[in-house]
């Protein structure tokens, strides 16, 4: 099956600084990728090249197998976006907003606005002016939006951005919805627990270039993998975790556990770790797997890089605090 998007040796340049450096990737079609990395390394700017929206520096691009620049138009005839936060006039109604936009598209168009205002749950708010909408339903209008032209293609930019526990639930089970019925997702993002409660595919981007990609199980396959021992006695316990034939290494993530790195876990590693315990008299007080997850994979790949541990990265100094000045807005 033709990829859905293909970017070849894409490199963006604003000056002497590189934002998108020499990325290649063929997106799989009928999937929901994401393209995962920390504010400021590109991924917005990125998503404007794909769109048309800004120019390549060298490289080139194709969506639906359509050439961007070149046959822009064609490309994106079944393409609904939203790039960075969707803007809508604030004194008119949801529904009023998805109107003028249909307006443009035809008449296919407007007789999907009631359809796509219930998919992402607006139905009720659609009468309301936009201007009282929270940052969460102005991003599920705007997906709305991206809807109204049937698209085969959906590319969305951060668009769990200002959503409630709740509407996340919401988004990831429309999104899978949308996959299932043949389209694809491409969806930029900073949000690992999301991305790995709803992405097939993934890639992550650290300052403009691609560390890897592949499938989300592949991805953390190829991780690290570890079996934690709660202990009286962390210390023998390390020593002799330590030398069992199939350890890694061992390391100490709490004063009271010691976690052994294997490269697969399997059931008799488990059995043969809790027998050499108790044989040398070292009590346990729990075994249990820790299996690779995103978050700790993307870590590994990106030697730590990260804003928080609760899922979300930002742009951090080295003293902590927050910069997202203009030149980092524009490198999203």
């Amino acid at each position: 099956m033709e990829p859905v998007i293909s970017l070849n040796n894409v490199t963006k340049r604003f000056g002497q600084n590189v934002a998108v450096d020499d990325v290649t990737i063929d997106v799989p079609s009928g999937q929901c990728f994401a393209w995962l990395g920390p504010n400021g390394c590109g991924k917005t700017t990125l998503i404007r090249m794909m769109l048309g929206l800004a120019r390549i520096s060298s490289g080139s691009i194709k969506v639906r197998g359509r050439s961007v620049p070149g046959q822009t138009q064609e490309a994106l005839a079944r393409v609904g976006a939203i790039v960075e936060e969707p803007r809508f006039y604030p004194y008119l109604s949801g529904r009023k907003n998805l109107e003028i936009w249909a307006a443009h598209q035809g008449a296919d168009a407007y007789a999907q606005i009631a359809p796509s205002l219930d998919r992402v749950g607006l139905t009720s708010r659609a009468t309301d002016k936009v201007g009282g909408y929270s940052l969460g339903m102005r991003q599920r209008l705007g997906v709305a939006r991206a809807l109204l032209n049937d698209p085969e293609l959906l590319v969305l930019d951060e668009p769990t951005n200002g959503l409630d526990p709740a509407g996340l639930q919401e988004f990831r089970n429309m999104i899978k919805e949308l996959v299932r019925e043949g389209r694809s997702v491409f969806i930029s993002s900073h949000i690992l627990s999301e991305v790995e409660l709803m992405a097939d595919h993934l890639a992550i981007i650290e300052k403009g270039k691609m560390l890897t990609h592949g499938s989300l199980d592949d991805l953390k396959r190829g991780g690290t993998h570890a079996i934690a021992v709660r202990t009286t006695d962390p210390d023998a316990a390390e020593r002799l975790l330590g030398a069992l034939p199939f350890s890694l290494g061992v390391s100490r993530p709490a004063p009271d556990t010691v976690n052994v790195k294997v490269q697969e876990i399997q059931d008799d590693m488990l059995l043969h770790t809790g027998r050499e315990l108790f044989q040398n008299g070292i009590g346990v007080i729990e075994l249990r797997k820790e299996g690779e997850t995103l978050e700790r994979r993307f870590l590994e790949l990106t030697g730590g890089l990260a804003g928080e541990l609760g899922g979300r990265m930002g742009d951090v100094t080295p003293g902590g605090a927050s910069t997202p000045g203009p030149a980092a807005r524009e490198q999203r």
